[in-house]
């Protein structure tokens, strides 16, 4: 099976990823055994990358939840809130006379 973005060929999840952020993965994840400084420059690079494409954060997050939903929708499930009774969420109100 061919799997290309484009003209380029994807022959991993990480490379769809990296085609899709248009960045390496490692990027934002960081390497095994990464130094502190190593660390800090990765991390200096992603902000700067975030900074000249504000958008960038909301398509990766669209993105990540596109394909969970498609692979594992069952993490996308909501567990039901209880509602808290009647008496807690009524107000107190305030009647009185004004000094």
């Amino acid at each position: 099976m061919k799997n290309y973005v484009g003209r380029h060929h994807a022959l991993t999840p990480n490379d769809f990823l990296e085609l899709a952020l248009g960045t390496p993965v490692d990027l934002w994840l960081g390497e095994d055994g990464e130094t502190p400084e190593e660390q800090a420059a990765r991390e200096a690079s992603a902000r700067d990358i975030l900074a000249d494409d504000p958008e960038l954060f909301d398509r990766t997050t669209a993105l990540a939840v596109e394909t969970i939903g498609r692979t594992m929708p069952e993490l996308l499930a909501l567990a039901p809130v209880s509602r808290p009774d009647a008496a807690v969420r009524r107000r107190r109100s305030r009647k009185g006379i004004a000094a």
